[in-house]
């Protein structure tokens, strides 16, 4: 089925939808595979997307790309001085960098990283939390998603503490070029963003041969010390999968958390059952990966040869994009998926992904979530929402509120320092370190 050229990017990426994009993904299921003319090839259904994500011939190299296949996406940079972060390369350069970056990352090399870290997860969202005390209004974006994410990736490469704001404002300019104002001056966020990304690329260089000569127990020491079969990797390697972990990691969490408030405060009777049982954190989270995604779409991915896929033939080097949220909300997939059911059963969702580009970061995202929304739900004492629906982002891409204001009537008290998050003698019992499902 074709589309007059550029009707289905024009209703997707329209921000005028940004705040509700459910009702128009429920329309393209109608027919789970159209093409806008002279566009991309877009895919809304649950199989169909999952069915892609795990064939060979689906390439997210842009390189692969017909230069004639439109998009009404901005380029995506990487910056001055770095390569393709291996989200956006193949097998096997792909699977190379990925396996490099995992191992000190998490399992089976090293298992109990993210596990260790949840006591400092614990620590960072109670000390945020009590920065609320003498207020009965917030930000939930600017007080607490934001800093939250963008703190935890610092310590996990080792940045000195002394050195977190400037990450901080780093992540603030580099998450501004991804979700620039209606008015912006185009020439000068580009200007701004690439400062940005030269001196990120500059401070990161000087950490990793600070690394080279002492390491620590920090994940980029690691990522300079390890050596295996396939070797290591590269400077620039170094520097582009760092930037990776700051930039990708912390967008999608940010709005995994702000996206996870909104719908319980939407929802004040899971909100109620969340703060009397931690435990409904793990699947609850699950359901929100599912029910609101952080990531709505896979946009840019194109066939290294013809697929043909639900009746319809997609040409070689051609655009495909791949709606995720829609494919969440697939009733052939998923019974009722309009409702948010924290207790929904076989959730096999496509909030990270699914195949080989499979979030790498998905554990670390989980975990965070599972840590801050407890605690926002055990601490705020009677939280409101302020504003609904919320101001969004205008990135179409990762979709979240750009501010959620909340009126709360007080904070409950902390957990003392040596009582671990949601009650268990070692802080686990909310689910596997690694945040599986």
């Amino acid at each position: 089925m074709t589309q007059t050229q550029g009707s289905l990017v024009r209703q997707i990426t329209d921000y005028a939808h940004r705040a509700d994009p459910y009702p128009i993904y429920a329309e393209l299921r109608k027919t789970p595979v159209v093409h806008d003319e002279g566009g991309p090839y877009i895919v809304s259904t649950y199989w169909e997307i999952h069915g892609l994500l795990h064939d060979p011939r689906l390439s997210s190299d842009a390189r692969n790309l017909d230069p004639r296949a439109a998009s009404e996406l901005p380029e995506e940079d990487d910056g001055p001085g770095l390569p393709p972060s291996f989200l956006r390369l193949d097998p096997p350069e792909h699977d190379r960098l990925r396996r490099l970056a995992t191992a000190p990352f998490g399992p089976p090399h090293t298992p109990r990283r993210l596990h260790e870290m949840r006591g400092e997860l614990t620590r960072i969202v109670g000390e945020l939390i009590d920065g609320f005390e003498g207020r009965n209004r917030i930000d939930l974006v600017d007080h607490f998603s934001y800093p939250f994410p963008v703190t935890v990736i610092c310590r996990l490469l080792g940045v000195p503490r002394e050195d977190e704001p400037r990450f901080h404002a780093w992540a603030d300019t580099l998450a501004a070029s991804l979700d620039p104002g209606p008015d912006a001056d185009g020439a000068e966020r580009r200007r701004i963003t690439r400062r940005a990304r030269t001196e990120l690329a500059t401070y990161l260089s000087e950490l990793i041969e600070e690394r080279r000569r002492a390491p620590g127990d920090d994940m980029l020491s690691a990522l300079v010390g390890g050596a295996g079969p396939e070797g290591r990797m590269s400077r620039v390697e170094l520097l582009s999968t760092a930037a990776l972990l700051l930039v990708a990691g912390h967008e999608t969490t940010v709005n995994l958390i702000t996206n996870g408030m909104l719908t319980l405060l939407r929802n004040p009777d899971v909100l109620a059952r969340l703060r009397k049982d931690p435990h409904l954190v793990v699947p609850l989270v699950e359901e929100l990966l599912r029910f609101d995604p952080p990531v709505q779409m896979l946009p840019r991915r194109t066939p290294l040869s013809e697929i043909d896929i639900a009746g319809v033939t997609i040409p070689q080097g051609a655009s495909v994009w791949l709606l995720l949220a829609s494919g969440n909300r697939d009733p052939q997939r998923f019974p009722d998926p309009d409702r948010f059911d924290p207790q929904r059963r076989d959730n096999q969702h496509l909030g990270f992904g699914s195949g080989v580009h499979s979030c790498f970061g998905a554990p670390l995202a989980r975990l965070e979530a599972q840590i801050a929304l407890t605690e926002l739900a055990r601490r705020l004492d009677e939280p409101r929402l302020l504003e609904d629906p919320p101001t969004y982002r205008r990135n179409p891409v990762l979709r979240g509120p750009r501010h959620l204001p909340l009126a709360f009537e007080g904070l409950r008290p902390g957990r003392s320092a040596d009582r671990p998050a949601n009650g268990s003698p070692d802080g686990s019992r909310n689910g596997s370190p690694n945040g599986s499902r």
